[in-house]
């Protein structure tokens, strides 16, 4: 994990929102279309209804979304045409880690 990169992803108050509500997809955004238990990545919530709850461009929705999949926090799949995301539930626990014990 590159923690400077994991700190740089969430020092933005939408992205660390993002990743809260992806913490409870099921509870945080509309039901997703597609058979996510199907296609292997349950908890998957597709680009269009994160934009749809943070109220921003398509564009800058996608830039928030790289930044937190490149930094190894989120997890994607292209489903289709779709492209899903879901917390990577292990990256988090290993930050938390690095900021109890190592920091």
């Amino acid at each position: 994990m590159d923690e400077l990169k994991v700190l740089k992803a969430i020092s933005n108050e939408t992205r660390l929102q993002i990743l809260k509500w992806l913490k409870d997809p099921t509870e945080n955004f509309e039901p997703q279309s597609h058979s996510l238990s199907t296609n292997n990545f349950l908890g998957g919530v597709c680009v269009a209804s994160i934009k749809k709850r943070v109220g921003l461009s398509q564009s800058t929705v996608s830039n928030y979304l790289s930044l937190l999949h490149e930094s190894g926090l989120l997890e994607a799949k292209n489903i289709g045409q779709w492209t899903y995301y879901r917390r990577n539930q292990e990256a988090v626990e290993k930050l938390a880690d690095w900021l109890k014990f190592d920091l």
